[in-house]
């Protein structure tokens, strides 16, 4: 269990770094996973409504 607990610090850090030397960019791949999640969101919708 602890080794999960390192990756999980390891992988904060990692983001937090990101975020202080890249703020653009961590900020651009913010805005695509949320574009990528509104686009799934929007095509199970249609799927849906397609069905009944």
């Amino acid at each position: 269990m602890p080794a999960k607990k390192y990756v999980t610090w390891v992988a904060v850090a990692f983001v937090a770094f990101y975020v202080f030397k890249q703020p653009q960019g961590a900020a651009q791949s913010v805005n695509n996973a949320a574009n990528g999640l509104a686009n799934a969101a929007d095509s199970l919708a249609s799927f849906v409504t397609a069905l009944g």
